[in-house]
């Protein structure tokens, strides 16, 4: 029930991408701001040609290469590895969930990425939902690797104390 409520929520973030896109699009003028909880998140509509913090700016045939192959390596791991782990198998979800958001906007937008979430009180970019799955996932994604690593560190503790 758990690795389907994974799939869900990875349909529901790249629901809620496409969806919360579509609105900023048909509502917002380009470079428009509206006040969500001032002083600490507004929208923003912009266009994003780049990456993260748009880096390879314009570059969008190597943005879509490069996702693609992640999204693809994402995939196989989860094949190989689904049910190892739970917590694996929501982060590789979220990954691909919001790697697919933004990768729609790259294919059907001119190669352009729609963010519009901006956080007020500190200088960091703006971003949408897909960019959230993204983070969130990778975030759990690490945090697997951590609880794996120090899972694996102590069999080999216990193995070399002769508790097997």
């Amino acid at each position: 029930m758990s690795f389907v409520l994974a799939c869900a929520t990875a349909v529901i973030f790249l629901g809620l991408d496409q969806i919360t896109k579509y609105i900023v699009t048909t509502n917002m003028t380009l470079g428009e701001t509206v006040d969500f909880i001032d002083g600490f998140l507004d929208f923003t509509y912009i266009h994003n040609d780049g990456g993260a913090w748009g880096m390879l700016g314009g570059e969008r045939w190597l943005l879509l290469g490069v996702t693609s192959v992640v999204m693809v390596i994402m995939i196989i791991f989860l094949i190989k590895n689904a049910r190892k782990s739970l917590l694996l198998f929501w982060a590789g979800c979220l990954v691909i969930s919001g790697g697919l958001g933004n990768m729609i906007d790259r294919v059907f937008r001119g190669g352009e990425v729609i963010d519009f979430l901006r956080v007020r009180f500190i200088d960091f970019p703006i971003f949408n939902i897909a960019d959230c799955a993204v983070v969130i996932g990778a975030g759990l994604l690490i945090l697997y690797f951590v609880l794996d690593t120090i899972n694996d560190i102590k069999a080999k503790r216990q193995k070399s104390d002769g508790r097997d």
